[in-house]
């Protein structure tokens, strides 16, 4: 099998540096807000000190992944641990969820028996929270835009910030108007806000590592398009995945229409490769060439 590799990819400046800061700061912050919910009674500060727990898990997680993708490939890793980062996103989406279903339990069980909440505590620590992770996700936004991974640590920091803010805005009801209910509704809605963040993400982490075909790729039109250029009968057998964020592959079989000689093909492989990147962004390319090969010629094909 002849291949051919555009290495026209961007890696990312990812900075583990901010990782670390942001790691610390959460460390902080749980800690701050596990103690602090068990002094003032409010299930929705412990509730956000579970959720910054589980940020202090995932950021580690991310941060490990990220060290890994660096790490070269091998004889036994021929591709190295350029997954890793999926892998970790995945992880960080599931926990996310499961926090967040244990979360909307425990306030439906809370909701029918209010009891009084320390206020004060409750207000100053969700500050501590805003300002804490509101740090941290401008730390990590620029990372966030191109990496998957980062993206799920940055999505994880950004749905704390916004649930210190409720936790805030519920202090002070409390505090002001004794609406102690309040304080079971924002954990209620906290845990479907974290659903909803979640799901996009499990979703699009899943379909990487089932090696699904990128939502924004047609197959049959790249198929088509291929087929327009000098020489080729049919492009068939076709594979198209995202290895991680940045390397998105193809593997196929290539029929042609007449019996072309290797310096024939690799400057047709060449005009492929082109025309794949820039209409598809498609930038390994691994290409099997045929001529009257007797095999099925449909595009997807059942290995």
């Amino acid at each position: 099998m002849s291949s051919a590799h555009n290495h026209t990819h961007n890696h990312p400046n990812l900075k583990g540096r901010n990782l670390i800061i942001s790691i610390l700061l959460n460390v902080l912050i749980t800690l701050s807000q596990v103690i602090g919910g068990l002094i003032s009674g409010s299930l929705a500060l412990l509730s956000d000190a579970l959720h910054n727990f589980t940020d202090v898990v995932s950021l580690i997680v991310s941060y490990v992944a990220t060290r890994l993708s660096k790490q070269k490939a091998s004889i036994s890793r021929t591709f190295g641990y350029k997954r890793a980062e999926i892998l970790a996103a995945f992880i960080n989406a599931t926990t996310l969820i499961v926090i967040a279903i244990l979360l909307i339990i425990e306030a439906y069980k809370r909701f029918f028996n209010p009891e009084p909440i320390g206020t004060n505590l409750v207000i100053w620590l969700s500050i501590l929270g805003i300002l804490s992770n509101g740090f941290s996700v401008l730390l990590l936004k620029n990372d966030a835009k191109s990496n998957l991974n980062m993206r799920s640590a940055y999505i994880h920091l950004f749905t704390d910030m916004m649930a210190s803010v409720a936790v805030l805005i519920g202090g002070l009801l409390m505090k002001y108007f004794e609406m102690f209910w309040v304080d079971s509704v924002l954990t209620f809605l906290i845990g479907l806000y974290l659903i909803w963040v979640g799901y996009d993400l499990l979703i699009t982490s899943t379909r990487m590592l089932m090696l699904f075909t990128p939502s924004h790729i047609n197959v049959k039109d790249v198929v088509r398009t291929i087929n327009k250029l000098p020489k080729v009968k049919t492009l068939h057998h076709v594979h198209i995945w995202n290895l991680n964020d940045d390397e998105l592959h193809l593997e196929a079989h290539l029929d042609f229409k007449e019996n072309i000689s290797l310096t024939q093909f690799n400057d047709i492989l060449l005009q492929i490769e082109t025309v794949l990147h820039d209409n598809f962004n498609i930038n390994h390319v691994n290409i099997q060439p045929e001529f009257n090969k007797q095999d099925p010629k449909e595009i997807i094909v059942q290995d």
